[in-house]
């Protein structure tokens, strides 16, 4: 990476560090919820700087929600409506401006590591996002096969060595190709070695704060984590972990490489570095134990009529995640905030703070939450929108939306569940309605009949028609979803699985 700038931004302008996790469950954080014991760091840094109760992932998948992450925009704007496969010939639409390439035009020094999911093929590259550095793996890792497999529900086995076919074969198991590493745009791992993957993605994150911080520049580090999505790896975690279950001990893991990081900031630029922490989606639920708690949001009146109420699924469940903010001396610290916000927001805000402008030729759902993040302001959005994620209705439309405490329900439908059930999609016309202030764990809609429910289904009404309106007249984009099989990343064709 070239950490050299001609221009003056020197002292000028903050550092970046997002942190997105996987598949973590809004009660995995243990600030958040009690029962947790596994997340002493990440508990720190909600000591020392702000937590968000009401923070929601712009997706309740994927490549969706770190679409809506990089552009701040919902998958009817960006194009991102679905998962990107391991076939993918696109990824996040070209004409889709990310948050690395706002920062890069201001001077900053761009690093993503770890999980990408919005195209590896071509032009889709992060380095060709606007990233200068990447080191990670292009999607999920479980699209793949490793010869570490790690726990996942069902297991997965081990790439072949030699030509004969597996047997008994998962559905969901990939076994023809290895999971592969990237630096830049390189290969250097197939199949990438998961028990020792936290650790490369801890020494190349503190490498890259070193050298931006010595060179003056400001940066932005992006980092997708691969926790807690299965598999979980097998890593030899300290003697204390012995005995407890896969989850946790993972959950360890992940606490402990955010605090590497968190003490590089503290050591190198910590007045001058924002560290967010958030999540993609909730847990995946069908994966038993090796999922993760959705705390109080429980999705009751889902749980009665079948499936999960989590990942993939407009439930609280699938879209509240943990989120914190750590800035000393700008951040207040031991903050709890109720401000209503999202994934969505940290496009505005970043660019917000950085000095730099946003993309005029488009319209964002996010908002500049700098000011609940100074301690300012008490609220965030009055109203949000949650994307159809592959549990019911047509994938990316809006058909749940949150209006203050209020969330109503066009269509509900549960995700696979552990038992292997499937809830129905459901409409409902008129809506289903939660208030969320009463009722966390969404068990009880409104009396259609009653005062409350007439009052608000007017105005639930109005906005989602107007958001409609909005994106229909706005500057939108189209994903290329074509699957190609030569696109697969592969550094040595003649070998089974593509090794190297």
């Amino acid at each position: 990476v070239d950490f050299s700038y001609n221009g003056d931004t020197r002292g000028q302008k903050p550092n970046f560090v997002i942190i997105l996790a996987d598949d973590m469950g809004w009660g995995d954080l243990g600030a958040n919820w009690a029962e947790t014991k596994d997340t002493v760091h990440l508990d720190q840094m909600a000591a020392e700087g702000m937590r968000f109760v009401d923070f929601h992932a712009a997706a309740s998948t994927c490549s969706p929600s770190r679409a809506s992450l990089l552009t701040g925009r919902l998958g009817l704007r960006n194009g991102v409506t679905h998962n990107f496969a391991v076939t993918s010939v696109g990824g996040l639409p070209l004409n889709e401006t990310t948050l690395a390439e706002v920062l890069q035009q201001a001077g900053y020094v761009t690093g993503m590591i770890g999980k990408w999911h919005l195209g590896h093929h071509g032009s889709y590259h992060p380095n060709f996002r606007g990233f200068d550095y990447y080191f990670g793996i292009p999607y999920s890792h479980d699209m793949g096969c490793t010869d570490t497999p790690g726990y996942n529900h069902p297991p997965c086995p081990a790439c072949p060595r030699d030509d004969r076919p597996a047997r008994n074969l998962e559905r969901d198991c990939y076994t023809d190709v290895a999971l592969p590493l990237y630096e830049n745009l390189n290969i250097v791992e197939q199949p990438v070695n998961l028990s020792s993957l936290a650790q490369k993605y801890a020494e190349k994150a503190t490498q890259f704060i070193q050298h931006a911080s010595a060179s003056g520049r400001p940066f932005l580090l992006y980092m997708g984590l691969s926790h807690m999505h299965v598999p979980l790896s097998r890593t030899q975690l300290s003697a204390d972990s012995q005995g407890q279950r896969p989850y946790g001990a993972s959950l360890r893991e992940m606490d402990s490489l955010v605090g590497q990081i968190k003490d590089k900031v503290d050591h190198t630029a910590k007045e001058n570095t924002f560290l967010w922490f958030t999540g993609d989606n909730g847990p995946w639920a069908q994966k038993c134990e090796l999922a993760g708690s959705v705390g109080p949001f429980t999705g009751s009146w889902q749980v009665h009529q079948g499936g999960s109420p989590a990942k993939q699924t407009t439930w609280e469940g699938g879209h509240r995640v943990p989120a914190l903010a750590y800035w000393p001396g700008t951040v207040p610290a031991n903050v709890t905030s109720t401000a209503l916000l999202s994934v969505l927001d940290i496009f505005p805000t970043v660019v917000a703070l950085a000095g730099a402008s946003l993309p005029k030729d488009r319209h964002f759902d996010g908002l500049d939450a700098s000011e609940v993040l100074f301690g300012w302001l008490q609220t965030g959005h009055r109203v949000l929108f949650h994307p159809n994620s592959g549990a019911a209705g047509e994938y990316g439309a809006l058909q749940t939306v949150r209006l203050g405490r209020y969330k109503a329900f066009y269509i509900s439908g549960g995700a696979r569940a552990c038992d292997g059930a499937v809830g129905p999609a459901q409409h409902h016309e008129p809506p289903l309605i939660f208030n969320l202030e009463d009722d966390a764990g969404e068990a009880v809609p409104l009396d259609r009949d009653g005062a409350e429910y007439q009052g608000v289904l007017p105005v639930v009404r109005e906005v989602l028609a107007d958001v409609l309106l909005d994106i229909a007249g706005d500057n939108t984009s189209r994903a290329d979803y074509t699957h190609d099989p030569s696109v697969t990343p592969c550094c040595s064709p003649h070998h089974v699985a593509c090794r190297c």
